[in-house]
């Protein structure tokens, strides 16, 4: 059984519903909150409100992150997706071609998550080692701001260095940093302590010449820390918007200044986005990728037990679609009260892994452990540039036998019998199927599963868009901090 889209975006949960899984009376006893749900995505679209949600300082909050696939001039007052952003976008990455040679993108949870995932997706593992023309003139990237990391932070700073040193050994110029730095408030540790060490550091080297580029609250009347110093030192500044939360910022600029510093294809994305959005507002749940994918999650979890969900995409450079995931999930469901203030301690637990790594791992616990999970699959139906596997040794029979298939093959077979064997012990897993990994069907994908934590969220009654148990340790850490620096004499 699966739900499949016009575009080939396949949602297949077979082995997730039916005899023995979740069953028809368990979604029928859930028929009215559903409908509620998606009564709730009806408004949450036209004006912004979902019920009870507040923001971290205790204020009504409107929630905006449905909007972000739709490029249109309305969006532009709420600091959205605008024609003119988008166009903004556009002459970003043409600023920086052939004019930058290295951008270092400081951010966290949200703001490195879903960069990180455009970043694997577009570039892979060895775009900083190719060469200019190979990146058609657009510069390497780093990632940082994302921990507190001092070796890490060393790390990079002298990789700078030292590709300083050969640009000006070989081309007698001065090597060109760019600092993204993203921080709605301009005040988070992790990535402002990366920040300041970084610029410190490079903006003391003659061969480096820095530029600083601000992702932060666009407002002017009340400025954030991070939107005053970019106002006072001429920094050209890109919007978090109110209304959408980190976990959701991949679909706007916090997430698109990444898109635009490898040249991706911003409107395909959008357009994935939004044809999914477009799919999710059916009022038939056997027809809404997300509303199906939401209830048969939350009725395996509450009338099953199954509370833990692996998302183990089939690719390497899919690993960090799941690291979104889990921020996705865990931030929008682990809720210690519902919205009527009673506490319910509610939510599913998110693993990370990869097929085929995880298969020597953490398969041994998925076939034979607790029977607490749901192990969703994510899959590519045709990849470029596929391999066959060569004949090379035909002497070795066991070498031959896996011979003369191609590699994607090799992984879908693998995969394939991943499910069945925990199938056949009930196991309760589902699977995802991108026809190709591009911009269109990645921004489907994500998109999806964004929309589906918003279902989970009005069936399980919690708000999905605060995030209250990191402000506790937020409100303790300034604290500490001042302590120590009173230890330090500071």
């Amino acid at each position: 059984m699966a739900l499949t889209l016009l575009s080939g975006f396949s949602f297949d949960y077979d082995n997730l519903f039916g005899e023995g899984k979740v069953t028809q009376a368990d979604l029928d006893s859930y028929s009215d909150a559903l409908k509620k749900a998606h009564e709730a995505m009806k408004v949450m679209r036209s004006d912004g409100v979902i019920k009870a949600h507040l923001s971290k300082d205790g204020t009504p909050e409107k929630v905006y992150f449905s909007k972000l696939p739709y490029i249109t001039e309305e969006n532009g007052k709420l600091n959205l997706n605008s024609p003119a952003s988008i166009k903004r976008l556009h002459d970003f990455t043409e600023r920086i071609r052939n004019n930058v040679d290295a951008v270092v993108s400081l951010g966290i949870g949200g703001s490195f998550l879903g960069n990180k995932v455009l970043f694997d997706v577009f570039c892979g593992e060895f775009w900083n080692t190719w060469t200019k023309e190979q990146r058609k003139g657009l510069p390497k990237v780093y990632f940082s701001g994302q921990n507190i990391d001092t070796r890490r932070t060393g790390d990079i700073i002298n990789h700078l260095k030292a590709q300083a040193e050969i640009v000006k050994t070989h081309e007698q110029r001065k090597f060109k940093v760019m600092l993204i730095v993203i921080s709605k408030s301009g005040g988070t540790l992790d990535t402002m302590s990366n920040f300041m060490v970084m610029y410190d550091a490079l903006k003391k080297v003659d061969d480096i010449e820095i530029e600083i580029v601000a992702v932060t609250d666009p407002n002017m009347e009340k400025k954030t820390l991070l939107k005053q110093l970019a106002v006072e030192n001429g920094w050209e500044t890109f919007a978090v918007p109110d209304g959408v939360g980190g976990r959701f910022t991949i679909f706007c600029e916090v997430g698109l200044t990444t898109a635009a510093v490898i040249g991706m294809d911003i409107e395909k994305f959008l357009e994935g986005a939004r044809h999914m959005d477009e799919a999710c507002q059916n009022d038939n749940m056997w027809e809404n990728p997300a509303m199906l994918n939401a209830a048969l999650k939350f009725a395996a979890a509450q009338k099953h037990g199954r509370n833990i969900e692996v998302m183990m995409p089939y690719g390497d450079y899919l690993k960090s679609v799941s690291e979104w995931y889990i921020q996705l999930l865990a931030e929008s469901l682990g809720k210690k009260f519902d919205k009527e203030g009673n506490v319910v301690n509610y939510g599913r637990t998110p693993l990370v892994a990869v097929g085929t790594t995880d298969m020597h791992s953490q398969t041994q616990q998925h076939q034979e452990g607790t029977l607490d999970k749901v192990v969703q699959f994510i899959k590519i139906a045709k990849w470029d540039n596929d391999f066959v596997i060569p004949n090379v040794f035909p002497n070795a029979q066991k070498l031959a036998d896996i011979s003369g298939v191609t590699m994607s093959e090799a992984l879908e077979v693998a995969r394939q019998s991943n499910a069945d064997a925990l199938k056949s012990d009930n196991r309760y897993n589902a699977c995802f199927t991108l026809p190709e990994l591009n911009e269109y069907h990645l921004g489907e994908l994500l998109y999806m599963l964004a929309m589906s934590v918003a279902y989970e969220g009005e069936l399980s009654n919690v708000d999905a868009f605060n995030q209250p148990g990191v402000e506790a340790y937020k409100r303790i850490m300034g604290p500490k901090l001042q302590e120590l620096k009173r230890s330090k004499g500071l």
